[in-house]
């Protein structure tokens, strides 16, 4: 907590980032309380304390509105209110609640500022304060960017808080005895004399307490959940399979549905033969939608074999249509004209340079699809003029927004209800399949029915993290990196993302350089440009974004300067490191894995570093070249995110994002023909097995003064440490993933 003693209410109704100087634009509407989205329709005798904390006769539910896609944020949001209301965690109930400016995210917006996250200086801090003004204002209720966890660290504790000190003035209210007599213990209120009332009990008395105007935080030293190792709120659920997910949505009544689309991304359909599918059994209907057309029937395995039955003429590709011209189109945007940044310039690289002795390199990523587990899906039920919608989503303000606008619906009557998701790695941030759901509600009112994608539209209409390409140049003097310009090109994910959600973004896209830019390492002669490559396909944000494919670009090319200087490569990054946290970091992880230590024939180390999210993360990964291939024996990975609030689930996020990007790193790629993906199913988009999976050592460190979240930090270190192990066993440098294209990996 960075300000100690008393939090004023109005810091929970506003937000609680500090705006330094008192950021000008737009105050007086941020200061304003937003409405409590809970008090619409509350039962008499209920009782909503804050946006956050419901009591009924069932007990106490909180509100957890970043969505939960398997990463965990259910429980760390809860256990975050819990800490300061002082409940049972058996006893705690969840729900997402409705969509509401209320639950905006301040930090999300924050982060995006083109400052690193290591400067603290005025500018910067202004900027991310400015951000979170942006994020109320806007309304922005978003999961992303590693940001539950620092958009929640005190919003959601003062949440809790503030019911807390409510629901002891209801008891004194209700006793005549002093709040200053009282305790509070796992859902109750403890009078002087031991008496306990129960926080059920005093609902009908809170709801009509004012809210308390000031609390105290807990110090740490009195926590009972943060920073102990706790049981997910959702995992007897999920070990037992009982848990529902979007597509396990049933209702009385409920009919079934699926859809076709140009699977060339924005193509129009120029026609189609629905004959044979409205014959077929179990059809109710087949639907024109935009781009393609959806079928109704009795159940869903119907209404897919009725899908394809029917003769689609599709339109072309609004975009190159083969693999080789994609490639070529990136490869030409390394122009002055397409320049869309330079963030890091330090230094003088083109004097540097021209002393000689240069090196270069070319590097390459693919295009990638997330591939969640469960395909897109939604429930939608058209009736009277009031349109519910079931649906896992990462942005539930914004795809009513949609709706509304593309449907003409009134906002007040259309009602989103989030659902657990099975996966989603930034897809369900798109709300595409949502609007198809509602087109076929709209021909097929006063009837729920459940839109389900096959797994082949699933992957061939994703939009897919986008390729990526950098041109290097370097040089080494006196045994050290003395030069390091990097030119990136990809595609612009926050224009294609934002202007399908009808909204354009000036300046530059800072996720095109991200964890790249903003490295910490005090190289003398230091440069990162980012070239915007004109809009190819659609793409979107994927786990990590920007980063994801730069920790390769970036530490790959490191490593070449590193050994082209003869250094070694963990103790040359300690020595270019500027920043005192993520030095750190890097010397944990160097102990961990005993670097220095001879690895024997064959065997190879690789290491490699990456700041993203404000959360500093190296990765050391050790390889055995075997006679079937590479064999990834061990991962170490150190990173430090302020404040470890759950221990096991910050070991399994970290494990979760090493393979995430190793698998991603050795095998995986989207490719093109005819304008069309060719990988269309886990088949052809293969994962990591059991059997090829290291074994992974994690250490949380504490020495960073802010806290931050670890869903995606993990992902960017994996592949470069592995190809820099690769290169130490083999003495073969590999530039372009997926690995398996260069080299074999036991399989």
């Amino acid at each position: 907590m960075s300000r100690a003693g008393k939090i004023a209410r109005r810091t929970f109704l506003i937000g609680s980032a500090a705006i330094v100087g008192g950021v000008a634009f737009g105050f007086y509407q941020y200061k304003k309380p937003i409405t409590n989205p809970l008090l619409d329709g509350l039962p008499e005798g209920n009782a909503a304390l804050t946006p956050y904390v419901r009591i009924d006769a069932d007990g106490v539910t909180i509100i957890t509105p970043r969505t939960d896609m398997g990463q965990g944020a259910y429980s760390i949001q809860a256990a975050m209110v819990a800490e300061e209301l002082d409940i049972a965690w058996q006893d705690i109930k969840v729900d997402p609640g409705m969509p509401s400016p209320a639950y905006f995210n301040g930090s999300v917006q924050g982060e995006g500022m083109p400052f690193p996250a290591t400067d603290d200086g005025f500018m910067a801090t202004n900027a991310r304060a400015f951000g979170h003004v942006l994020g109320k204002l806007l309304g922005v209720q978003i999961t992303g960017g590693s940001s539950t966890v620092p958009d929640g660290y005190e919003k959601l504790r003062i949440a809790g808080a503030v019911a807390r000190e409510t629901l002891k003035a209801a008891a004194a209210a209700q006793t005549g005895q002093s709040v200053a007599s009282m305790n509070t213990e796992n859902g109750a209120v403890i009078l002087a004399d031991g008496t306990r009332i129960s926080y059920v009990d005093l609902a009908a008395e809170a709801a009509n307490v004012t809210l308390v105007q000031e609390v105290n935080l807990r110090p740490e030293t009195e926590w009972k959940y943060l920073g102990k190792d706790m049981q997910r709120i959702d995992i007897v659920a999920k070990s037992t399979g009982t848990l529902p997910y979007g597509i396990d949505m049933e209702m009385d009544g409920m009919v079934y549905a699926t859809v076709r689309t140009n699977p060339r991304l924005g193509g129009a359909v120029l026609g189609y033969d629905d004959s044979e599918a409205k014959a077929a059994r179990g059809v109710l209907k087949v639907v024109p939608i935009t781009g393609g057309a959806g079928v109704i029937a009795d159940n869903t395995w119907r209404a897919f074999a009725a899908a394809d039955m029917i003769s689609f003429d599709w339109g072309p590709a609004p975009y190159p249509a083969e693999q080789d011209a994609l490639w070529e189109a990136v490869g030409a945007s390394f122009t002055k004209e397409y320049q869309d940044s330079q963030f890091k310039d330090e230094g003088d690289v083109e004097a540097d340079l021209a002393k000689g002795d240069v090196l270069e390199a070319t590097y390459r990523i693919p295009y990638l699809a997330h591939a969640p587990l469960e395909p897109m899906n939604a429930t939608v039920l058209l009736k009277d003029g009031r349109l519910d919608v079931w649906t896992g989503t990462q942005a539930p303000t914004f795809a009513l927004a949609k709706i509304a606008k593309t449907f003409g619906i009134e906002a007040e009557n259309i009602f989103l209800h989030a659902l657990s998701v099975g996966g989603s790695f930034g897809r369900r941030l798109e709300d595409d399949f949502i609007v198809q759901a509602v087109e076929l509600a709209v021909a097929y009112p006063n009837v729920p029915i459940k839109m389900t994608w096959t797994r082949e539209e699933d992957m061939t209409h994703d939009f897919p993290r986008p390729m990526q390409m950098s041109h290097a140049s370097g040089r080494v003097e006196d045994g050290k990196v003395a030069c390091f310009d990097l030119g990136i090109a990809a595609q612009s994910v926050t224009a294609s993302q934002m202007g399908r959600a009808g909204m354009s973004v000036p300046g530059p896209d800072i996720a095109i350089v991200a964890g790249a830019w903003d490295q910490p390492y005090a190289i003398p002669n230091y440069r990162v440009t980012g070239y915007r490559v004109p809009e190819l396909l659609p793409v979107s944000s994927w786990r990590s974004v920007g980063a994801s494919g730069n920790g390769f670009l970036h530490e790959g090319f490191l490593d070449e300067l590193i050994h082209a200087a003869g250094a070694d490569p963990l103790q040359e990054r300690l020595r270019l490191c500027s920043d005192d946290v993520s030095r750190k970091v890097l010397e944990a992880v160097g102990e961990m894995s005993n670097w220095g230590e001879k690895m024997g024939e064959g065997r190879g180390r690789g290491v490699a570093f990456n700041l993203s999210f404000g959360v500093p993360v190296a990765e050391v990964v050790e390889v055995t070249q075997t006679p079937d291939g590479i064999r990834i024996d061990k991962v170490f990975v150190a990173a430090d995110v302020g404040r470890v609030l759950d221990p096991i689930n910050f070991e399994n996020q970290v494990q979760g994002g090493v393979i995430w990007g190793l698998s991603h790193a050795i095998m995986a790629e989207l490719t093109y023909s005819d304008g069309v993906a060719d990988q269309n199913n886990f088949d052809g988009f293969e994962a990591m097995r059991l059997f090829q999976a290291p074994e992974i050592i994690v250490r949380g460190l504490e020495n960073g003064t802010k806290i931050r979240g670890i869903g995606e930090p993990a992902v960017p270190p994996a592949a470069p440490a592995l190809a820099n192990a690769i290169f130490a066993a083999t003495g073969q440098r590999i530039r372009e993933l997926p690995l398996y294209n260069h080299i074999d990996f036991v399989s």
